[in-house]
């Protein structure tokens, strides 16, 4: 091994400790009782010169910035996170020799890893972009990380998949761009890291069930609809088992998500987007993030059992009939409708009409309903519980409608399903629209420069919740896919993202949550005379 003269040991001694520059590194040079240390002078934690630190007994070297504490005999970090480099020393003819080689990229590769998964257990984000960049560095891809993440989270999830499945191909679709510089590279993947630590927080595990089944896609229909997990999850480790790729589960996937208005269309959304990331990351992702979606699947909420939206089965089975009078084919027909209403719109227009055509139609009143969201009713604190609606319940008929075209692309038979569920999201959100907004402030006089400004802001939002800034990526880059899909609604489409991208939204309801509590909890146990 290469051994560095670095200084005389009655020098070192004289001092207790001194800073030596070699090979680009500082390296800190400690004399402590009979022993002599050497380390990387910088903290670990945020780089902070260790050579202004504090020895105490035991050898205990104490960052005084914030508090890390390093054991230089044993190399433990004894308060912090990221381990502290230590380099071998030993003394020859009276000078400090150390042994500076660079370490194995592959203990390097491991220990990153290692510190990234207790990074994801201590929600602590500054540490996952760190382990991140060092992974980076080595030349290691991002699915590697984002694998090793979704790895760790597919059991900590009580539900199954999360809002961080839903934006992480979005984000490595910008981590692929060959425009994308190291700094947004990294930013893109530390967005992706630190929403799975927040969606999988809490520590718990819920376990999924063992064993796996030939794969049957009627019967992973059924145990769906039955909300038998274990059966779901077998069929599909045996699906995996005989070889099928993340694609092939598609079309049940997303008939799955489809048999119901489940989950406010996130079911359709995840199902989309969980293949896209398995495609992405690779077969190694496969497993964990088809268990997760499947029992997400199974825990879905069935919107189409409640009130507002129990006509869904009715209007679905009139599908195509002919004869019905209908409205005409135009946005005006369907905005600002109840969503009743908006479901018996779309379904007499199936009589006349193909699909694409009433899809065109429903992705420019999806994107007109957004760009007319009254925001008052998004910041008032007097609402009513049902009435609790935010920018992110208009942004989703959007990124809906992108998973329901990549749902069709494999299921064509599911088109009345599709369309059916936008015109729910276009009712639902109609009765908070501002007919009379002024929209002229909004419009987008050049698409590409108000596209390109736009994804540079991704990588610097400023949002403090992880949901927030997920719905951004998602939300333009689904308004780029329809723009194209749907070239006569691209204005449209382009003046809502902008109002969107620049709204302010309302990160906490304080006093809202405080008032509606309060009436909730009244109706309990009415007070009597």
């Amino acid at each position: 091994m290469p051994w560095t003269d670095m200084i005389g040991l009655e020098d070192l001694a004289a001092k207790g400790k001194v800073v030596v520059r070699r090979n680009g590194l500082q390296v800190l040079l400690i004399k402590f009782g009979r022993g002599v240390f050497a380390c990387a002078n910088r903290c670990p934690h945020e780089g902070y010169p260790l050579s202004e630190g504090v020895l105490s007994q035991g050898c205990l070297l104490t960052c005084n910035w914030h508090n890390w504490k390093f054991d230089l005999e044993s190399g433990e970090t004894l308060a912090g996170g990221d381990r502290l480099r230590r380099f071998p020393v030993r003394v020859e003819a009276g000078r400090v020799m150390v042994d500076m080689t660079p370490e194995d990229p592959a203990v390097r590769r491991d220990r990153a890893l290692s510190g990234l998964r207790r990074a994801l257990e201590d929600e602590d984000q500054d540490r996952l972009v760190r382990e991140t960049a060092r992974l980076m560095r080595l030349g290691v891809d991002a699915a590697e990380p984002v694998t090793e993440a979704i790895a760790w989270m597919a059991e900590r999830l009580e539900f199954g998949t999360q809002h961080a499945i839903g934006a992480a191909p979005d984000w490595l679709k910008l981590y692929d761009r060959s425009s994308t510089n190291a700094d947004r590279k990294l930013a893109a993947i530390g967005e992706i890291l630190g929403h799975i630590a927040d969606d999988a927080h809490g520590g718990r595990i819920f376990p999924f069930a063992a064993g796996q089944a030939p794969w049957d896609a009627a019967a992973f229909l059924n145990a769906v609809e039955r909300e038998n997990e274990a059966a779901a999850v077998a069929l599909a480790r045996g699906g995996l088992a005989e070889g099928m790729q993340a694609r092939d589960f598609l079309p049940t996937l997303v008939r799955a998500a489809l048999a119901h208005y489940g989950d406010f269309g996130h079911s359709l959304i995840y199902s989309v987007k969980t293949v896209a990331l398995a495609e992405r990351l690779g077969p190694k992702s496969a497993e964990p993030l088809l268990l997760m979606l499947t029992r997400s699947l199974v825990c879905m909420t069935r919107e189409d059992l409640l009130p507002e939206f129990r006509d869904y089965s009715a209007r679905l089975a009139e599908w195509g009939r002919k004869g019905k009078p209908a409205p005409a084919l135009e946005v005006a027909s369907i905005v600002g409708v109840s969503t009743r209403r908006a479901m018996t719109v779309v379904t007499a227009w199936s009589g006349d009409h193909t699909p694409q055509a009433i899809f065109a139609v429903l992705v420019e009143a999806a994107a007109w309903t957004l760009l007319h969201a009254d925001e008052r009713v998004f910041l008032r604190s007097d609402g009513k519980l049902a009435d609790n609606v935010n920018w992110l319940d208009f942004t989703h008929a959007l990124t809906f409608a992108e998973a329901g075209r990549a749902a069709v692309r494999s299921a064509p038979e599911l088109w009345p399903a599709v369309l059916l569920q936008i015109a729910c999201f276009i009712g639902r959100n109609g009765a908070y629209v501002d007919r009379d907004l002024d929209v002229a402030p909004f419009a987008v006089a050049d698409p590409a420069d108000f596209i390109g400004q736009g994804t540079e802001r991704l990588f610097d939002h400023g949002l403090d919740r992880f949901i927030l800034s997920a719905h951004r990526p998602k939300t333009l880059m689904a308004g780029v896919v329809l723009t194209k899909a749907v070239p006569a609604a691209a204005p449209t489409i382009h003046a809502a993202l902008n109002r969107f991208l620049s709204a302010r939204i309302k990160r906490r309801h304080v006093l809202r949550t405080a008032r509606q509590m309060r009436a909730f909890v009244a109706q309990e146990e009415p007070v009597h005379p």
